[in-house]
């Protein structure tokens, strides 16, 4: 090996240590999310919440939205309606509705990214409650090895961890996280805020400019 690649030998090998932990800790995150998912849904069985959403029901629903959208004197409330409930646990995404109503209608555009943040943020404050209501139903016990690092990893971030509340899978139980150990809920508030508008200007902004490359 010449005296370049015997140079950069440490720098690779440290790149990778890094990613590496870095991927365990997000497995393990996402491990404890859905660990959390599962312990509230249980808590949810007495109500037969589940028996109430059907296929049909669902693609109903989803046409209905659509069609809402596309009505300029409702875009926006229905927007805000579709923005919060993707930031709970129900199987929903804004990103959708958001990119089509600025494609519908580019002037909108700072009220649209305004209206989808705080309805998606005030969404992740509802996961926050649900978080610190589960924390009183079934108190933090002894987690499991992954789950006890990311519990830990967890709290040394605090609050800032809800920057990362608008991530597919396990931004929203992330969220609910947050409430169940008990962190200030307006920190965690702000920060969800922070996260979110951020994700929104990226995504749309990248989204549009792939859109110009090829028009």
């Amino acid at each position: 090996m010449d005296s370049t690649g015997l140079l950069f030998q440490p720098v690779w090998r440290a790149g990778w240590v890094r990613a590496n932990f870095l991927i365990r800790k997000y497995v393990a995150l996402v491990s404890l999310s859905f660990g959390f998912t599962l312990l509230w849904f249980r808590q949810l069985q007495g109500l037969a919440l589940a028996s109430t959403y059907t296929d049909p029901t669902m693609e109903a629903l989803l046409q209905n939205i659509l069609h809402l959208l596309a009505l300029p004197e409702y875009s926006l409330s229905t927007l805000f309606v579709v923005s919060f409930l993707s930031a709970t646990l129900l199987p929903l995404g804004s990103e959708p509705a958001v990119l089509g109503l600025i494609q519908l209608n580019p002037a909108e555009y700072w009220p649209v990214i305004c209206v989808a943040t705080v309805g998606n943020t005030l969404g992740g404050a509802l996961d926050w409650w649900m978080g610190y209501g589960a924390s009183k139903l079934a108190p933090l016990g002894k987690p499991q090895s992954a789950h006890r690092r990311a519990l830990v990893w967890l709290k040394k971030l605090g609050p800032k961890a809800c920057l990362l509340g608008w991530l597919p899978v396990v931004g929203d139980p992330l969220c609910s996280v947050a409430g169940w150990l008990r962190m200030p809920f307006w920190p965690c508030l702000g920060y969800m805020f922070i996260g979110k508008f951020l994700r929104y200007v990226i995504l749309t902004y990248a989204f549009f400019a792939v859109l110009r490359q090829l028009a």
